[in-house]
């Protein structure tokens, strides 16, 4: 039996699933953690141009939490009381040579949980990586910024100091938050609920976006929401009333411009964001 179906039919039962239950499906839910844990599995990935959700990687993280119990862990300041699988964290007792193979950069204070991947060359400042996400080469998670449970983030990305790459866990076919490659995410900005940011973005601080937050193209009025599409400068705005000229304005997101691939790669980040 696939470790998918095991997967998926202890999912039609999982009330019943718990720390007793048979070691076939709780050596299939290790085996999906280990897979993601290093890069042989993604919670999801691009398709014929398209992001598709691999559910049963989901569901099987969401049964793990049934199967493990809660322990302690005791440190030199502090104690800790969590999930057995995910205490210790990713890279828990690991070695030089273990760092080294890797091939990644995570300097101290930077909780990475196990069941995450972190591609070679990247760079974990004081940061939090949940379980599921993927970290693709060369970006870097800045100071005090976060990955969220299975977001998909892309290569060479900067995800700057006190971001939010937002987690979506439940249910199990949401598509996680997607940063795509060569993507600059701005200071204290949230991307959550499963947006996309198309490659080689450019989103300015302080941005917020969900999948209700209203995407506005300022050259043409077009209004979308849930995807940010490639190559795109966007700021912080805000859209009137149109029925109402008293009523508060209203958050949006702006795309001020678009440019190609060969001007975002010689363009300087600040130069883009100026209008």
């Amino acid at each position: 039996m696939s470790i998918e179906k095991i997967i998926n039919d202890a999912w039609e039962i999982k009330d019943q699933v718990n720390k007793d239950s048979d070691k076939a499906l709780k050596d299939a839910i290790n085996q999906v953690i280990s897979n993601l844990d290093s890069g042989k599995a993604r919670v999801a990935e691009k398709i014929n141009g398209e992001w598709v959700t691999h559910q049963y990687l989901k569901k099987a993280i969401m049964l793990s939490f049934r199967i493990y119990p809660m322990e302690n862990l005791n440190g030199p300041y502090s104690s800790w009381y969590d999930k057995a699988h995910l205490l210790k964290g990713k890279t828990a007792g690991w070695s030089k040579e273990d760092h080294e193979k890797a091939g990644f950069r995570m300097v101290p204070n930077s909780p990475v949980r196990k069941g995450s991947f972190i591609g070679k060359n990247a760079v974990l400042m004081p940061c939090y990586v949940n379980i599921g996400a993927y970290i693709d080469e060369g970006t870097m998670i800045d100071t005090f910024a976060r990955a969220g449970s299975c977001c998909q983030i892309g290569k060479n990305c900067h995800i700057s100091a006190g971001s939010g790459v937002g987690g979506v866990l439940e249910p199990a076919q949401a598509l996680p938050t997607i940063i795509e490659d060569n993507v600059f995410l701005g200071a204290m900005s949230e991307v959550v609920e499963g947006v996309i940011v198309g490659e080689g973005s450019v989103l300015s601080m302080g941005m917020y976006i969900g999948q209700s937050t209203k995407i506005v193209d300022r050259k043409t009025g077009k209004i979308t929401y849930g995807k940010i599409p490639p190559y795109s400068v966007v700021v912080p705005g805000s859209l009137p009333d149109k029925n109402n000229s008293s009523a508060p304005s209203l958050y949006c997101a702006v795309i001020i411009k678009q440019v190609d691939e060969k001007t975002r790669s010689k363009t300087s980040i600040n130069d883009l964001l100026r209008d």
